[in-house]
């Protein structure tokens, strides 16, 4: 069973989504040609610091950064450092915020253009496995419907799940009970009550959806060099409609 937040802790983490959210605004506006990973971080950290709260990758089981900054082949926990960003290419930005005690956590995905059309594709259908994926955060559905929803539309749309990394809960851990499969059949697993809060985050490739990781065993990349993206909202499970705790415009 997983554990319902109470309305108090929703709304910390409300509260520190927003910040979140401001902090992917702020990344997003800055991402262009010339940029370096590394400066994006040390954004990401000043905005959140000056909001009262504290990264919540920083010193994660020993991660040595802000945010996860994983660019074209690189699909999660990609380290920021002196790279610089350069047109065509295709950026991942995952950030969390901690503010008193309760975590929320979100991901976005942005191309410099030039954007190939199959690149922009992956984007699109990440987005929207995002979206079909938050639509089923409702009482009374199951977590594997989550799942479902993704592999569904990433499989329609020719596009692959990669399937060792997936969503979770969150609180005031930043990964807590339960794991979220990107992939899977409907109607499996705990069933969904109000108060659930989940880390929900499609993560899709273009290739074989197969994994290395690098050499500072963080960065994690396609075996076969394929654009991977990444999509993620913290979301409350509500009597009615989801909640999306944390927001990027245009989703």
């Amino acid at each position: 069973m997983i554990r319902p937040k109470s309305a108090p802790e929703i709304r910390a983490m409300r509260a520190a989504g927003a910040i979140v959210h401001e902090v992917q605004q702020r990344l997003t506006a800055s991402i262009r040609p010339g940029v370096t990973t590394g400066e994006l971080d040390e954004l990401a950290e000043r905005l959140i610091r000056a909001r009262g709260a504290i990264p919540a990758f920083k010193g994660y089981r020993g991660y040595p950064a802000t945010i996860c900054a994983s660019v074209n082949a690189e699909v999660v926990h990609g380290v920021p450092g002196r790279r610089a960003l350069a047109a065509g290419d295709l950026v991942s930005i995952d950030v969390g915020a901690v503010l008193e005690g309760y975590h929320a956590d979100g991901a976005f995905t942005v191309a410099l253009p030039p954007v190939a059309p199959r690149v922009a594709h992956l984007i699109d259908t990440t987005r929207r496995c995002l979206s079909l994926a938050i639509e089923q955060a409702r009482p009374g559905r199951h977590l594997s419907d989550i799942s479902h929803a993704i592999e569904a539309h990433a499989l329609a749309a020719g596009v692959s799940v990669v399937r060792q990394f997936g969503g979770h809960g969150i609180g005031r851990q930043l990964h807590e009970p339960p794991h979220i499969d990107n992939y899977g059949p409907p109607g499996r697993g705990p069933r969904l009550r109000q108060g659930v809060v989940l880390a929900i985050e499609p993560i899709l490739c273009l290739g074989s959806g197969e994994l290395s990781t690098g050499a500072d065993q963080w960065t994690t990349r396609t075996a076969d060099g394929q654009p991977a993206a990444h999509f993620e909202h913290t979301v409350a499970v509500t009597a009615g409609e989801p909640e999306v705790l944390t927001s990027l415009a245009g989703l």
